[in-house]
């Protein structure tokens, strides 16, 4: 069996201009599930786990779980929060993570109250520039980066195309809906490499 390939040191919080971004906390679970709830609608119709969004007790487990991975180097998730720390506005993170490469798949959300205020785009370029840099330069070292989104996901889809990344593949029929399950759609795969 091949050893896991080493993981970088991971910031658990760093700022971008306007935003404070950190690792997933228990204590969290109040402000992230009530940001969900005020979501719904704009999260459904693109998020899996939307359709049945947990209870308080379900978020703070899943946040403790979200820690664990975050900890391990599994998956990087990230609370976007304003800069003074009070306010969630979100998550992202990198995720599909192959430490052997390395790569990552970036994704986000923004909760509903602070959406249209150029967010999502500046967590993205934030990331975006951590994963690139080497280690030297106090980056993650990756290789590729990716953004995945629904082909009919117009606002995702500008975010990657804003930032510089290519469109690599469009999948056609490569999952469905994620609020029906009859309809099929398409995936576009944006991607930096250095």
């Amino acid at each position: 069996m091949t050893p896991p390939a080493p993981v970088p040191a991971l910031p658990h919080e760093f700022r971008t201009p306007r935003l404070l971004l950190r690792a997933p906390r228990p204590q969290d679970a109040p402000a992230v599930h009530a940001a969900v709830q005020a979501s719904l609608p704009e999260l459904r119709p693109w998020m899996v786990w939307a359709q049945q969004p947990a209870d308080l007790a379900g978020t703070r487990e899943n946040l403790a779980r979200a820690a664990e991975a975050y900890a391990a180097g599994e998956n990087l998730r990230l609370h976007v929060w304003s800069a003074d720390g009070q306010t969630f506005v979100g998550s992202s993170g990198y995720h599909a993570l192959d430490w052997r490469v390395p790569k990552g798949e970036i994704g986000y959300w923004i909760a509903t109250p602070h959406t249209g205020q150029g967010y999502a785009t500046e967590v993205a370029r934030a990331l975006t520039d951590l994963a690139l840099r080497s280690p030297g330069e106090g980056g993650l070292g990756f290789r590729r980066l990716e953004i995945r989104c629904d082909a009919c996901n117009g606002r995702s889809a500008h975010i990657p195309r804003a930032l510089g990344y290519t469109l690599d593949a469009t999948l056609k029929n490569d999952a469905v809906a994620a609020d029906d399950p009859a309809q099929l759609r398409d995936t576009l795969i944006f991607s930096l490499t250095r």
